[in-house]
């Protein structure tokens, strides 16, 4: 009985693995490559599997993403694994030292862009759902397995499709197979970003003016923002990270005879409990009446918010976490919850009041990086924690 155990369970790790190899030498960098390939690999596996699924679309018809779903026998509440099927850029690939989407295995390791992000885990979450599905009947809810094809761009069109679609169940929780076999992160910094517009009249550069121009006053208004006062260390809220501000990108000016009438910066907030979006937006808001002050333009300096995302973070003993940290436990792996720096699809989820584990999965190299690879040695207990921690969500 072991034996054949033992087969099964080598049976389906090469199963895996095969279609993960199938969805990578499908290229899908985000906002690149087109979708339809690697989508129709799964959905050629899962028709194969009569495994029910359809296609998300954006408002303009776009595919966005991938939905299975496995409905139980019994009244329950839906729990959702998922994973992303586009990818990073492949960056400089004349410093691979392997093609990008070669999805080869060697030296134990799965090869190539989106082996560790995310195409392993989705290989892994669909071979989960064909295995539940011939028992469906015995269990409460339903597991579904949305697949994203819009993450890396971050719009998560996917994600956001999946939570407007009037016939789809609502999530109680879901479970993101980002890679990393030492930690399941419950909980990531939120997000305020901002598209900040400097102004300052145009000119020749070798003019008599002494006129401040558009680069100079953005340098200045850089130079507050970077002395800006953030709270530090723990702000009261139980929150273990500190709010951070980094500027991101400076634009205007070409040449060297013109002085520009505009600069554009971009301004990336992360943001905690004890300082939240709004508070992000003051600081910056503050930053810029200090500039207009300071150095006065025609035109005062103009702020557009782009995005903003709270932060989160599930209790250690709140479902999803509790299941998946204890599946793990099971398995005799030694895991610790992790509140992430950067922000992910699970604040995108917890702005909607759906708790979500953002990171459980084998371990990896290179990721969003070169030569991209993820540890195939760990693939049979990543499995079983993920299966584990599914039963036990649906009742069983």
């Amino acid at each position: 009985m072991n034996e054949n155990l033992r087969c099964a369970d080598e049976a389906r790790t090469a199963s895996v693995v095969e279609l993960a190899q199938e969805l990578i030498r499908r290229p899908s960098r985000g906002g690149i490559d087109p979708y339809g390939p690697v989508l129709g690999v799964l959905e050629e596996w899962l028709d194969a599997r009569e495994l029910p699924h359809r296609r998300l679309r954006d408002a303009a018809g776009a595919p966005v993403g991938l939905l299975v779903e496995v409905p139980g026998g019994r009244p329950g509440p839906w729990w959702t694994l998922d994973a992303c099927l586009d990818t990073a850029p492949y960056g400089d690939e004349t410093a691979w030292t392997f093609p990008p989407a070669c999805g080869d295995v060697a030296d134990g390791r799965l090869r190539g862009r989106g082996a560790a992000d995310s195409k392993l885990a989705a290989a892994m979450f669909c071979h989960i759902a064909a295995d539940l599905a011939p028992r469906a009947h015995e269990l409460a809810g339903g597991l579904a397995v949305l697949l994203d094809v819009d993450e890396h761009t971050g719009g998560f069109g996917g994600a956001r499709a999946y939570l407007a679609d009037p016939h789809a169940a609502r999530p109680a929780g879901v479970m993101i197979g980002y890679p990393g076999i030492d930690e399941v992160v419950v909980g990531g910094r939120g997000l305020w970003r901002a598209t900040i517009t400097v102004h300052a009249p145009s000119g020749h550069s070798g003019s008599r003016s002494t006129t401040v121009g558009a680069v100079t006053r953005g340098a200045h208004l850089v130079r507050l923002l970077d002395a800006a006062d953030l709270p530090g260390g723990d702000d009261g809220s139980g929150f273990p990270l500190p709010p951070k501000l980094t500027v991101t990108a400076f634009h205007g000016g070409q040449g060297f005879s013109a002085t520009p009438d505009r600069v554009d910066i971009h301004v990336d907030i992360r943001t905690t409990p004890g300082f939240d979006a709004h508070a992000a937006e003051t600081l910056v808001r503050e930053a810029v009446t200090a500039l207009d002050t300071a150095l006065p333009a025609p035109l005062p300096t103009a702020v557009t918010p782009v995005a903003a995302w709270p932060p989160f973070r599930l209790a250690e003993d709140a479902q999803p976490a509790a299941a998946l940290l204890g599946a793990a436990a099971k398995a005799g792996l030694t895991v610790r919850a992790k509140t992430a720096g950067p922000s992910n699809i699970g604040n995108l989820l917890a702005g909607e009041g759906i708790p979500a584990t953002a990171g459980f999965g084998v371990p990896y190299e290179g990721l969003h990086g070169i030569d991209e690879r993820a540890h195939l040695a760990e693939l049979p207990q990543v499995y079983a924690v993920y299966q584990r921690a599914v039963l036990e969500l649906l009742g069983r």
